[in-house]
């Protein structure tokens, strides 16, 4: 078992401290906010993310946004700089590709990008798909620990990729998303209902993971945000972080990715009216044409 340290202990990073914990592993973890440590009774409580990092093998941060995990393992008393030489260092969080490529670089060692897809049911129930960019022994080092909070774990390449990954994947989850949400609602227009639209779409040529996984209609799929009010699951103004990023990459790169621009148009004008906090799939609110806001 490992020792390890982990820092960011959100609605993600809370419930993948306690699968670590849970699955044996000595685990420290640190968060700016006292309530937040408290959600992990089975790890010791560090005093300051350098505190976690120190003498641990694996170093993790699940953190809000690009600028925080770069202050977190490269500002003053950071945990690159306090972390053991042999360490190997992850982050999880969701960032653009440059910052994960620049703080892989400025770290100079063993340093992991492995943002994860599953949301939060998928970070508590310890299925998370990790992404993953890095050296192949580092990462070789780091699967079992991955794997003690998730259900498959890819290297995608070098330093960056698994941001690439995730930039791509949820992009097309966007557009997926909205796509069926669209075919509910036109299907509803024209008098079809919800089960003889999914009996057909899920075993032919319109099947996707929005339609068979996270159906965006109560009944089809009982474990759907659809059927408890589209309490997220995977919040909205997540989504708009998440295509946002999908964006910044296609700009940096040269590419029109007219289907991502769309999908991130409306996810805004969703988060806009109200959304934000309610799960992705209850966009179909707005297309509806229903308003945005949960009804309870």
């Amino acid at each position: 078992m490992a020792r390890i340290g982990f820092v960011g202990l959100g609605n993600m990073g809370a419930p993948m401290a306690r699968n670590l914990a849970r699955a044996g592993h000595e685990v420290a973890v640190f968060d700016l906010s006292v309530e937040a440590m408290g959600r992990v009774e089975e790890a010791r409580r560090a005093t300051s993310a350098a505190d976690a990092a120190q003498g641990a093998g694996f170093v993790i941060t699940m953190l809000p946004a690009g600028k925080h995990v770069r202050e977190a393992w490269l500002g003053e008393g950071g945990m690159a700089a306090a972390a053991e030489p042999d360490a190997v260092l992850l982050d999880c969080s969701t960032i653009d590709v440059g910052t994960a490529r620049g703080v892989a670089e400025a770290c100079g060692r063993a340093f992991l990008d492995a943002p994860v897809s599953g949301g939060v049911m998928g970070a508590e129930a310890g299925t998370l798909t990790f992404m993953v960019g890095g050296p192949a022994e580092a990462f070789r080092r780091a699967e079992p620990v991955l794997g003690a909070m998730g259900r498959s774990v890819v290297h995608c390449g070098g330093a960056g990729a698994g941001q690439a990954a995730k930039a791509c994947n949820n992009m097309l989850l966007a557009i997926s998303m909205i796509g069926t949400c669209e075919a509910f609602v036109l299907a509803e227009r024209l008098g079809l209902s919800h089960e003889a639209l999914f009996e057909v779409a899920s075993k032919s040529s319109g099947q996707c993971w929005s339609l068979t996984t996270y159906c965006p209609v109560p009944g089809p799929v009982p474990g759907s945000p659809a059927n408890r009010d589209y309490r997220p699951g995977f919040a909205a103004a997540l989504m708009v972080k998440d295509v946002g990023l999908s964006q910044q990459a296609a700009s940096e790169a040269g590419l029109e990715t007219p289907m991502g621009a769309r999908a991130l148009d409306l996810y805004r004008r969703f988060v806009e009216a109200g959304g934000g906090e309610t799960d992705f799939s209850g966009i179909i609110r707005m297309l509806r044409g229903e308003g945005a806001a949960p009804t309870s």
